[in-house]
């Protein structure tokens, strides 16, 4: 019985790691017929097995394509994982701050296959909407979507920003590449309401000292109370902050 206990296993739950271990490997988004081959599991059960693993955001199914790729649930364990809640933890007295000073909802959000995710929410009146709670994906004309579309790699982020373009006017797309440069510059982003009527956002990223973003933190109030540009005296505070935490992670 005592061999019994250590060595028995669940021979489906091998099989569907095993496909998720040969997705993670493949380094690119892979489609159902390339997992078949490479896995040589019958159709019908690799059916079950992505579609219960896309269900439970284990994987993530790009509806243009069709291809699998890892999702945003696995970005969850991977942060904790590796400790990345540390990346939380150090921030979090700065967050605070500036819920404190702002008087204002504030946001801390990560990438995930889907978009940017807020994982964090420090929230002044806990009848205030604002639009967003912890999970929320982030739109591309949010002000936190405008620090992860400035900020991340290209290939990335494509297939988020093709998908949110095509909700988009051409006008104001063109106006969000030029507003893209100026970020980039200022390390700042701003939102008239992106989400909700008389609701704005300012958004600044957490840089490391690679200059990859680790996230991105948005303060979201009523307009009258969101600064309109990084001249307003508010933003000065606001990038003095954002520049103690990204030095924090040796960002200069």
């Amino acid at each position: 019985m005592e061999n019994v206990k250590k060595g028995a296993t669940i021979q489906s739950l091998e099989i569907g790691m095993g496909i998720i271990d040969l997705i993670a490997k493949h380094g690119k988004p892979i489609k159902f017929s390339e997992i078949q081959e490479l896995s040589q599991t019958t159709k019908s059960n690799l059916y079950k097995y992505l579609n219960t693993f896309t269900q439970l955001g284990i994987l993530y199914r790009d509806k243009g394509s069709g291809a699998y790729l890892l999702g945003s649930k696995l970005v969850e364990y991977g942060m904790a994982a590796v400790d990345q809640e540390n990346v939380l933890d150090r921030i979090t007295p700065y967050l605070e701050l500036l819920n404190s000073k702002t008087s204002s909802t504030v946001l801390f959000s990560i990438w995930t296959n889907n978009g940017p995710m807020v994982i964090k929410m420090f929230n002044v009146s806990q009848g205030f909407n604002i639009g967003a709670t912890i999970g929320t994906l982030l739109p591309l004309f949010s002000a936190a979507g405008k620090i992860f579309t400035a900020f991340s790699n290209e290939d990335i982020i494509q297939s988020w920003k093709e998908s949110e373009s095509k909700r988009i006017p051409q006008e104001q797309l063109q106006q969000l590449e030029k507003e893209i440069l100026n970020i980039k510059e200022k390390e700042i982003a701003f939102a008239r309401e992106p989400l909700v009527p008389s609701v704005s956002s300012v958004s600044f990223p957490v840089l490391n000292y690679k200059r990859d973003l680790l996230g991105a933190v948005a303060i979201v109030g009523f307009s009258e109370q969101i600064p309109k540009s990084e001249t307003d005296p508010h933003s000065e505070f606001i990038l003095e902050v954002s520049r103690q935490i990204s030095e924090s992670f040796g960002y200069k």
